[in-house]
């Protein structure tokens, strides 16, 4: 590879591609995203075949970790598709194995939570369907977001705040 002989890259990629293909789709579960990461690392390999250092280890290991990489690259953007949060208000929450009167309660106080989420603005509601929701940590939304982590970590504080007040929780 890192003399750039097209006969001796295609004869690479023969020799590892089910090996890069298999551990991408073990990772992956989709085989088109499989092939996708896949053919990327042929890329990169190809690009930087001269960083290879045998003396750290065998090819296969090292392709295999250049796949493990792009793969969980490929994973987290996957989950960082953003959504709007103002949709998971309209989300029903679960109700338990309960008689009419305790479905009616968890129906009134859905709504009640729904509504004032609904109230928060819309940067706080983000944030905070971002955390509460989706599991994300004040960084991650900064990301995603494009806003600085202490913004992020005031509307995610503020809005719980507002929330807590507006449905008369005790507790921070």
């Amino acid at each position: 590879m890192a003399s750039r002989d097209p006969e001796a890259a295609a004869a690479f990629v023969r020799r590892f591609q089910s090996r890069v293909y298999g551990l991408a789709l073990t990772i992956l579960a989709d085989r088109g995203d499989a092939e996708e990461v896949a053919q990327e690392v042929f890329v990169r390999a190809w690009r930087h075949a001269e960083a290879y250092d045998p003396a750290r280890g065998g090819v296969a290991p090292w392709l295999l970790t250049i796949t493990r990489n792009v793969a969980v690259d490929m994973l987290r953007l996957r989950r960082a598709v953003p959504m709007d949060p103002s949709a998971l208000l309209f989300l029903e929450l679960p109700v338990t194995e309960a008689g009419p009167e305790e479905r009616g309660l968890a129906a009134e106080e859905a709504c009640r939570v729904r509504s004032a989420i609904a109230a928060l603005p819309a940067e706080q509601r983000r944030a905070l369907a971002f955390a509460a929701f989706f599991g994300r940590t004040a960084r991650e939304i900064s990301a995603i977001e494009d806003a600085p982590l202490g913004t992020i970590k005031t509307r995610i504080r503020t809005a719980m705040l507002k929330l807590h007040a507006q449905l008369e929780v005790n507790g921070p």
